[in-house]
């Protein structure tokens, strides 16, 4: 998460003088100001088949993003405190409704078309800045199991694996819909972090029908991931449920599902392949392996790779383009539950997405992008399906 640091009051905290109370009211005013920033963006997407699907249309949709940062310490005298609220409005409609993958093809689709208040939470640091403890409405993936090189990429799972993304009562703390959480990080030279998460199982928030759940009748996600490096990044991770969740296949005597312990591992790695610094072309690489235990899921695992391509063009600083390729492994329970329904089970389904990004206008960026899928909806008798997007996004303030 990405914070705008004030070093005028961070000298005076230093010093022990309280600026607001010594400063003439206009610059304290001032100051305070300063201490808040707030971004709006507003992303709306043409996404649809061109092919392998039984019918060839698209579908529009949308996300507006309005996020506002706070230091407390140069706003309120709250010393290594930080506020994060983050609004989030969705609407249009639903391409994989066209495309029928396991995976989604667009990572803006939601199933609620509705605002939400999609995080709100304080950071706390310490430990002269090395640690820090976090408490509110948070997305896991905005910190764990998440890698910079796979960003640019639209299709969900180069975002979060597929195995942890289909988890809990109603998904995981991630997008659309978050929980309430506390996180634990520390850092250390060289890129060294550690950091650990306790995230109520039901995630929901102010906006979709139930709010925010604050009793934790389905207990909690616990996820920690520890890791190393600067540019060259390791990183490795695992989650647990602390309730076990409804087996996907498996039922007991009165029908009901049968329970089942929930819990998987990941592996994340970059690497820059060029360093053209801030001025010329840069290019980094991505790979992710995740796994779980198959029983709660219909993956048992999943894998994601590419490079991401920064500066393509001289004269475009703003241009990039990136490639992914990408598998979700299905558990044999997913697959017996496809073939109860009549389909014949692929052991994954699997896409490569190529996608192109530049800024056309100060406020202005386009970007289309290109995906194949191999057996979407995990259908062995499916032809590959070619689904074709356009991005556009405004910077409003």
């Amino acid at each position: 998460m990405l914070w705008t640091t004030k070093t005028g009051l961070a000298a005076s905290a230093a010093l022990g003088i309280g600026l607001a109370a010594t400063a003439p009211a206009g610059a304290a005013r001032a100051q305070a100001a300063s201490a808040w920033t707030v971004d709006a963006t507003y992303t709306a997407d043409v996404t649809g088949a061109l092919d392998g699907t039984e019918s060839r249309a698209g579908r529009f949709l949308d996300n507006l993003d309005i996020i506002l940062d706070g230091d407390l310490e140069a706003a309120a005298g709250w010393r290594g405190a930080k506020l994060h609220l983050y609004l989030l409005n969705n609407s249009g409609g639903q391409p994989n409704d066209l495309v029928g993958t396991l995976q989604g093809v667009d990572n803006i689709e939601v199933s609620r078309q509705r605002a939400r208040l999609y995080e709100l939470w304080i950071e706390q640091s310490f430990a002269g800045g090395r640690a820090s403890l976090l408490a509110g409405l948070y997305d896991l993936n905005s910190e764990f199991y998440a890698t910079e090189a796979s960003g640019l990429l639209i299709a969900p799972p180069f975002g979060i694996g597929s195995e942890i993304a289909a988890t809990g009562p109603n998904g995981p703390s991630i997008f659309p819909s978050t929980s309430l959480a506390l996180r634990l990080r520390g850092s250390g030279e060289g890129g060294r972090y550690a950091q650990l998460a306790v995230i109520n199982a039901d995630a929901g928030t102010i906006g979709d029908p139930h709010g925010p759940d604050t009793r934790l009748d389905n207990g909690a996600l616990v996820i920690a991931e520890a890791g190393f490096g600067e540019g060259r990044r390791l990183a490795l991770g695992a989650w647990t449920y602390t309730e076990e969740q409804d087996d996907i296949r498996e039922a007991q005597a009165d029908g009901s599902p049968a329970q089942s312990a929930a819990r998987g591992a990941y592996l994340l790695a970059e690497h820059p392949l060029l360093d053209g610094g801030d001025e010329s072309r840069s290019a980094s690489a991505f790979l992710r392996i995740g796994a779980s235990d198959g029983d709660t899921t219909d993956f048992r695992g999943g894998w994601q790779t590419g490079v991401l391509v920064e500066r393509v063009f001289p004269g475009r600083p703003e241009s990039a383009f990136s490639l992914g390729v990408e598998q979700g492994l299905l558990s044999s329970k997913g697959r017996a539950n496809l073939r109860d329904a009549g389909i014949d089970a692929a052991r994954a389904e699997s896409s490569l997405e190529i996608t192109y990004s530049d800024r056309i206008h100060p406020r202005v960026t386009v970007q289309p992008d290109l995906q194949l899928i191999r057996h979407p909806g995990g259908d062995r008798g499916r032809d590959t399906a070619v689904v074709g997007a356009l991005r556009v996004t405004v910077d409003l303030f």
